[in-house]
């Protein structure tokens, strides 16, 4: 139904205009309001016309599809907001999703690299990056490689943010980046030596491979200077570098987990929540609170597989 499909696009804009909602969350969001748009279609229901009743049985639809529990919470979420949105605006008349129960999921840790195992994945990146024999284009991606990994883990940034760092955000010397966040919110986050380091580095490998043409990207292809680096390449490459480095997860790293083992490596070296929370760039401090439980999570690996009383450690 085409009004349906209105209403749900003027919510859409509302977010993105009015609550500077990231381009990242509207496309989530476009995607969950596209199942439930397509279901009221099929259903030949408008958006005023759903009750519990149909909630229910949309959740049972999606329970059939075999979508995860937190997939399934996420889509009720955006549907609720949805209806909300609809009713302030004089759109709609009730809110279908009031007497719902909420679908409680259990917090799920994030998979996070020990400080070896960091080590190691950054030792190897740079290991490629000085190697000159691979040909000058070669080794300014593998340079570009390692200056990446380098500013995620010095500074604990989001990929995306990493990403949309225009050329000039690290000139010679800096040892703060800007970085433009969620919500277009700016926030200064540090560099340590060796990001410095790794940075000049990729920079001047890169002018050597353009002639020295700018770019406007920091992090950008090495052949064509005018097109950034994508979320797709990153991933790509950090994998490479995991495998390289025989970790033993290689297939669950991604440039995300450098961000948590920022978060992680700085909590157990006794970094303030807060001071935290504003260098990650999160809105609120329940977010951060998440790298608490992960220091518990080691804690108690460590007891369980160093304890001497430990019935696994006694020697026979």
């Amino acid at each position: 139904m085409h009004t349906n499909r209105r209403f749900a696009q003027l919510w859409l804009d509302a977010l993105a205009t009015e609550l500077g909602a990231s381009a990242g969350t509207i496309t989530t969001y476009t995607d969950d309001l596209n199942c439930y748009l397509t279901w009221l279609d099929e259903n030949r229901l408008g958006l005023d016309e759903v009750g519990l009743e149909q909630m229910r049985d949309y959740i049972a639809t999606l329970d059939q599809r075999g979508y995860a529990g937190s997939t399934i919470a996420r889509r009720i979420t955006v549907v609720r907001g949805l209806h909300k949105f609809l009713i302030a605006e004089d759109l709609g008349s009730h809110d279908p999703t009031a007497h719902l129960s909420s679908m409680k999921q259990p917090r799920k840790l994030p998979f996070v690299l020990s400080v070896a195992e960091t080590e190691a994945l950054l030792e190897t990146a740079h290991t490629l990056a000085a190697d000159p024999s691979v040909g000058l284009y070669r080794q300014a991606g593998y340079a570009r490689r390692a200056a990446l990994f380098e500013t995620l883990y010095a500074s604990g940034m989001r990929i995306s943010e990493a990403l949309s760092l225009p050329s000039d955000a690290a000139p010679a010397g800096t040892r703060m980046l800007l970085v433009r966040g969620k919500g277009d919110k700016q926030r200064l986050v540090p560099l340590h030596e060796r990001a410095i380091e790794a940075l000049a580095q990729w920079q001047r490998l890169a002018r050597a491979c353009s002639g020295g043409a700018p770019s406007p990207w920091l992090f950008h292809s090495v052949r064509n200077g005018a097109k950034a680096l994508t979320r797709q390449a990153a991933l790509l490459e950090i994998k490479e570098v995991a495998v390289t480095a025989e970790l033993s997860s290689p297939e669950r790293v991604s440039p995300h987990v450098l961000r948590h083992a920022f978060a992680t490596h700085m909590h157990s070296g006794g970094t303030d929540l807060r001071v935290l929370q504003e260098l990650l760039g999160h809105a609120g401090i329940e977010t951060t609170q998440i790298y608490t439980h992960l220091d518990t999570s080691r804690l108690h690996q460590m007891v369980r597989d160093l304890h001497p009383l430990n019935a696994e450690n006694i020697a026979d």
